[in-house]
């Protein structure tokens, strides 16, 4: 009996030992474990500002990644169209990573459409005892129309692609955000700078 209660205690160590580390890597990295998710119209923004800022990160010795939404359609989430419920597992699997990738001590940038409240609201909960940061890219339609890239909303228009957001499918703006970028007035290394000040500054990491 003695060696299998030595074995349990052993294996009790070892789990304890392996259930602190997300914080002492956080800790490695002065920083808390964070998600910062940013949400907004297609051509917003959202990706742009999302390098910019681990790029400014990187330079400080922070470590981060993003989770570019275009990105994880091709690879994780191929499998999922643009119904409802197909969006809502679109965020759900979303956020299960960036917890990952938080509680393993990055920074995590997510740029994703994330249309619906509902959904956004299912990211923070996911996110638990992680910081969850809510960031609203606040464009208009007519901005983001007029940026248009990628030429996904002449598409849109022509009815070439079903279910877009802003022209055929609702978008849904954060009732509540934790930061707002308007960025018809801010370039991109603006919202960046502004959004990295917001979320490392010692008041909002307590």
């Amino acid at each position: 009996m003695r060696p299998n209660k030595q074995k349990f205690k052993m294996r009790q160590i070892l789990s304890e030992k392996r259930l602190k580390l997300p914080d002492s890597r956080a800790d490695t990295l002065r920083k808390y474990p964070t998600i910062i998710w940013l949400t907004g119209l297609s051509g917003s923004g959202k990706t742009s500002i999302a390098n910019a800022l681990e790029a400014m990160l990187t330079a400080d010795g922070l470590h981060s990644v993003v989770l570019d939404g275009d990105t994880l359609r091709i690879g994780l989430n191929s499998d999922l169209g643009f119904t409802a419920a197909d969006r809502t597992e679109n965020a759900r699997r979303t956020a299960e990573v960036a917890r990952m990738m938080a509680k393993a001590g990055l920074i995590t940038i997510v740029a994703l459409i994330s249309p619906m409240r509902a959904d956004r609201a299912l990211a923070r909960k996911i996110a638990g005892e992680v910081r969850f940061f809510e960031v609203f890219i606040d464009a208009s339609l007519a901005q983001c129309e007029a940026r248009d890239v990628k030429g996904l909303y002449a598409l849109a228009r022509a009815g070439s692609i079903k279910q877009f957001t802003g022209i055929s499918a609702p978008y849904e703006p954060p009732m509540d955000p934790d930061l707002i970028l308007r960025t018809a007035d801010w370039t991109v290394s603006d919202s960046a700078m502004h959004l990295k000040t917001e979320v490392l500054r010692p008041t909002s990491l307590q």
